[in-house]
């Protein structure tokens, strides 16, 4: 039997709820071997972050090469890359090994308001990183830091979509959870527009959304599914687990990654 296989270079969340955590215990709900590169170490909960510890541009390279060198993998995301040097290795090695499946989630502020990307990493990302990208999935902030301007109607967002896409990257989707209302994601493949909707749901479990839909992604890709296929069944995977979340912590809970093999009831944890 072939596994599918996937690699998150991202930084580690030590309350477990984002971050590599949240991107490898995606990777094992949907049925693919998750390995990681871990590009920062976050002193980390539900309430904010406490501090940050970026590791080295060598040591990044080195995780990434061994993973990919032993291992052979099926699709990679990126999350929380911190530093403009951190930004430029990955994008070197991502070349180097020719991976083509990348999935990059813009990772710049923690749902606690604490900012995990430096300002001279954001030329980075756009320079060195999103022309590399199959998919990119950054959220109405995270568009708008990227574009360089505030987004509110949704002519705005499209116009942003078709910017990102001019950036390099071959898809782009901009998440619906900063909308007013339903919570749709817009995907843009560089010619259509598709939305996905998904009804709003009024809970304070949203910890590691980002990084979860962006591993899902990478799951379906990793597994052989296109990407229009990949992005919505990771819509439907993220939906179940915001749904299905349950509370712990004293802040913005994670979501339940493993709702499908072991449900909660959230009334009595």
């Amino acid at each position: 039997m072939t596994i599918a296989r996937a690699l998150t270079i991202a930084g580690s969340d030590s309350g477990g709820g984002a971050g590599i955590q949240a991107d490898l215990k995606t990777f094992a709900a949907l049925g693919v071997y998750g390995a990681c590169a871990i590009t920062a170490i976050t002193a980390q909960n539900t309430r904010g972050v406490f501090g940050v510890a970026d590791i080295s541009p060598e040591l990044v390279a080195a995780q990434i090469d061994a993973v990919v060198d032993d291992l052979g993998i099926g699709a990679v995301k990126t999350g929380m890359l911190s530093s403009a040097p951190i930004v430029e290795v990955v994008a070197d090695r991502i070349r180097f090994h020719r991976l083509t499946n990348l999935v990059v989630d813009p990772v710049m502020v923690a749902k606690s308001g604490d900012s995990l990307l430096r300002s001279d990493a954001v030329a980075a990302l756009k320079t060195a990183l999103l022309p590399l990208a199959l998919v990119v999935t950054p959220n109405i902030p995270e568009a708008e830091t990227i574009v360089g301007r505030s987004l509110e109607s949704e002519a705005d967002f499209r116009d942003a979509a078709r910017e990102i896409v001019a950036l390099g990257a071959r898809y782009v989707v901009i998440k619906g959870g900063h909308r007013r209302g339903d919570a749709d994601d817009l995907l843009f493949d560089g010619r259509d527009f598709q939305v996905l909707h998904a009804e709003r749901i009024d809970t304070p479990h949203t910890h590691g959304t980002g990084c979860t839909f962006s591993a899902a992604i990478a799951a379906g890709l990793a597994g052989g599914l296109g990407v229009g296929e990949a992005v919505s069944r990771a819509k439907d995977y993220l939906t179940g687990a915001i749904a299905r979340a349950y509370p712990i912590g004293g802040g913005h809970s994670p979501v339940h990654h493993f709702y499908r093999l072991w449900p909660v009831d959230s009334e009595e944890s």
